[in-house]
C-alpha cells in the first residue's frame, strides 16, 4: 500500500554535479541555507615530490544530497555547478530518509571509501551500529571484512569496515530462495 507524502515535507535528492564542484557546490547550499549532506572520505595521496598528504574527497564523486521541500528544487538547480537533481525528466526521485541518516551517522565511524558500483554477489546485512538492517555484498579486504552498500538512485557503491560478528551472509539456494549462512561458516570456507 502506498503512503501519501505531503507535498510540503522536506525530502532528501541527490544533487548531480559538475566533475570537482562537490565541495563548492555543498558550499553555496549552506550559504543559501538549503540543508545539504556531502559524504567526504579520506585517503593519502603521494605527490611527485614523494610528499605524502591526507586529503578529503567526495565518496561518490559529483554527487552529493540535499533536504528540500519539492517546491524549492529550483533553487538548488540555479546553484553553480549543479548540472541536476537525479531521476526522470519529470521528477527528482526522493531517497529514504532512513539510508541518507544511516549515511550520516556513520561516515566518520566506518571509515567509508569508494567502491565501484556492484550489482551482484554475496549479499550481507549489517547487524549492529549506525547502519544495522542496511544490506550490501560482502568482500574480504586485506585481512579484514568490508561490506559494498549502495545508493540505487545515483548508482554508487562505497564500502565500509565491518566486524564478522556485526554482518549477516544471505546466500541464494538453487531455485533463488533466500537462506540465512552463519558468518563463521563463511570464514571456514573463504
Amino acid at each position: 500500500m502506498a503512503t501519501a507524502i505531503c507535498p510540503s515535507s522536506s525530502r532528501w535528492f541527490a544533487v548531480y554535479t559538475a566533475s570537482r564542484q562537490e565541495k563548492h557546490v555543498s558550499t553555496q547550499l549552506n550559504h543559501r541555507q538549503i540543508e545539504c549532506f556531502l559524504p567526504l572520505y579520506q585517503t593519502v595521496h603521494r605527490w611527485k615530490n614523494r610528499t605524502k598528504v591526507t586529503v578529503e574527497l567526495p565518496l561518490f564523486p559529483s554527487y552529493l544530497f540535499v533536504r528540500v521541500q519539492p517546491e524549492r528544487r529550483g533553487s538548488v538547480l540555479s546553484v553553480a555547478g549543479v548540472l541536476s537533481l537525479v531521476g526522470s525528466r519529470r521528477e527528482a526521485w526522493p531517497l529514504p530518509d532512513c539510508e541518507v541518516e544511516a549515511l550520516r551517522s556513520a561516515i566518520d565511524q566506518r571509515q567509508p571509501e569508494p567502491h565501484e558500483y556492484l550489482v551482484v554477489g554475496e549479499r550481507a546485512r549489517i547487524k549492529l551500529g549506525p547502519l544495522t538492517g542496511m544490506e550490501g555484498v560482502l568482500l574480504r579486504k586485506k585481512s579484514g571484512l568490508r561490506v559494498v552498500l549502495t545508493v540505487e538512485q545515483i548508482a554508487r557503491s562505497f564500502s565500509v569496515e565491518v566486524d564478522i560478528g556485526d554482518v549477516e551472509v544471505l546466500s541464494t539456494k538453487v531455485g533463488g530462495m533466500p537462506a540465512w549462512i552463519s558468518p563463521h561458516a563463511m570464514d571456514a570456507a573463504g
